[in-house]
């Protein structure tokens, strides 16, 4: 693999700060990274992100077949140059934004759920998150790399100051593991905070399941939108049709106390003020 900075100015181009890249610099970290996810023959992975392609050889080494995501059309021939260079042909380069990408027709035409890859720029983490979390039924598991910052709030308890909306929504449907860690100096442009690669794996059964997972969601914002307050004045605050009194009603349902702030409840918890909520509305 040839060194980021090297390729970067042979190709007469630099590394986007709009765009949040900061590249690997270490092939041997992209491969340890593809061992630890334990990356099959069998598995059809779709890389988030792909860049100068640090990720994609190593994984295109060990997976059945390969689709890399690269939104920048500048760095699309690059990265096609490089995994030609490395012998590896079989891996199919779309230049195109990941949030216009049908999860579910790709797995379908791929006839497998797509194990998803990824080093994410810190500004669209989130939404990725969200976007998987919503078609997850395509997605089998994903490997990302994010900003500790967040990975930490991913993997939050409840109870302690960074467990928020995204760490409900995960938690919920999924079970998350660390991986690793990996320090700013080991990308380049050189980020100021360290890294973290979270394995992601989507539950087939989810236990309990809600009834109204999208009513799930409008709970959750509501209940962190306004995390300090307490739940019964937070559920109030305009984001669901509730005024104060119907708010109490579902939290006493719900065997939850009002006085409490949302950081406090787990995720059985919110599942079952979302069930009582659903049936609230519906009487």
């Amino acid at each position: 693999m040839t060194s980021p900075r090297t390729l970067l100015k042979a190709w007469n181009l630099l590394a986007r700060k709009e765009l949040g890249q900061n590249f690997l610099t270490e092939p041997t970290l992209a491969a340890q990274i593809v061992d630890l996810a334990g990356i099959g023959p069998d598995e059809a992975v779709l890389e988030i992100g792909a860049g100068l392609g640090a990720l994609t050889i190593a994984a295109a080494r060990r997976a059945g077949r390969i689709i890399a995501v690269e939104k920048d059309t500048q760095l699309a021939p690059l990265l096609r140059a490089e995994l030609l260079a490395n012998g590896l042909e079989q891996v199919t380069v779309l230049e195109q934004n990941i949030f216009t990408l049908d999860l579910p027709r790709l797995a379908d035409e791929m006839g497998q759920p797509l194990t998803v890859m990824g080093n994410l720029p810190y500004n669209i983490s989130s939404q990725v998150l969200v976007k998987l979390i919503h078609e997850r039924r395509a997605v089998r598991r994903a490997i990302l790399m994010f900003q500790k910052e967040l990975g930490d709030r991913l993997c939050a308890p409840p109870g302690s100051k960074t467990y928020g909306r995204l760490s409900v929504m995960l938690q919920y449907c999924a079970d998350i593991t660390v991986l690793r860690t990996v320090r700013p100096e080991l990308f380049f442009p050189k980020p100021k905070v360290d890294s973290v690669v979270l394995a992601i794996d989507f539950k087939t059964a989810i236990h309990p399941p809600v009834g109204d997972e999208a009513l799930l969601e409008q709970v959750v914002q509501a209940a962190f939108g306004q995390r300090r307050k307490t739940l019964r004045n937070a559920l109030a605050g305009g984001l669901l049709p509730l005024d104060n009194a119907a708010a109490l009603q579902v939290l006493q349902t719900a065997r939850i106390d009002p006085r409490r702030r949302a950081e406090t409840l787990t995720v059985a918890e919110f599942v079952a003020l979302t069930d009582v909520l659903e049936g609230h509305l519906a009487t």
